[in-house]
């Protein structure tokens, strides 16, 4: 299911410069509102950390969507978030475990330049929390058998990005976002160390703007 949404969303990525080419070269300028459906990238950049042992993360591509406010031409309010990503635990002798994570930011962006551009860069900072589940041990390894909790990852999100206007109302993205923060890891209801999945998600999208 996720699959087939990913491949929906970037083949209208594909045919979006051809579908609203009409309406090119149209003034933004006043629209307050966006949003902006696509897929991110969610890159694992930091670990899991229990005592001696240290165990790297892979994650995957999920379906994200932003909903964004404009104060004005400029400035402007973004609620952001993605579909589930897996995590895979690896550690020298293979994967061990695998858990679910599901990110969501709240962040204020300043977009360079004025709506009639062509291209306009833009950045933000804000706040974002991480939710985890379905954390599974693998049946072999070192923590077979054992039950594994991850806690909700908060902290700092930044981001930079820049949006490719399509026409009036449309416009393609494309964003990379940094999310810093770490979780308590228990093991049997008994905390054992850190994950400090700290990732970076690489996204891409379509949005509209009225």
């Amino acid at each position: 299911m996720k699959r087939h949404l990913i491949l929906a969303l970037v083949g209208t990525l594909a045919a979006a410069p051809c579908a609203f080419a009409q309406d090119a070269g149209t003034s933004a300028s006043g629209s307050r509102f966006a949003i902006v459906g696509g897929v991110g990238l969610n890159h694992p950049t930091g670990s899991v950390e229990a005592g001696a042992t240290r165990a790297d993360l892979d994650g995957e591509a999920a379906a994200t969507l932003s909903g964004s406010w404009f104060v004005n031409d400029n400035f402007a309010v973004e609620a952001w978030g993605a579909d589930k990503a897996g995590y895979r635990v690896r550690t020298g002798d293979g994967k061990v475990a695998s858990v679910d994570a599901q990110p969501y930011a709240l962040s204020g962006q300043y977009h360079f330049g004025t709506p009639d551009r062509t291209v306009r860069p833009f950045v933000g900072l804000g706040y974002y929390e991480m939710n985890y589940d379905n954390e599974t041990a693998t049946s072999t390894g070192a923590l077979a058998g054992q039950r594994i909790g991850v806690e909700t990852a908060k902290g700092p999100m930044a981001t930079v990005g820049a949006d490719v206007t399509l026409g009036q109302h449309w416009f393609a993205r494309g964003d990379v976002r940094y999310l810093h923060g770490s979780s308590d890891m228990s093991v049997n209801g008994t905390n054992v160390g850190e994950a400090k999945a700290n990732p970076v998600v690489v996204g891409v999208g379509l949005g509209a703007r009225w």
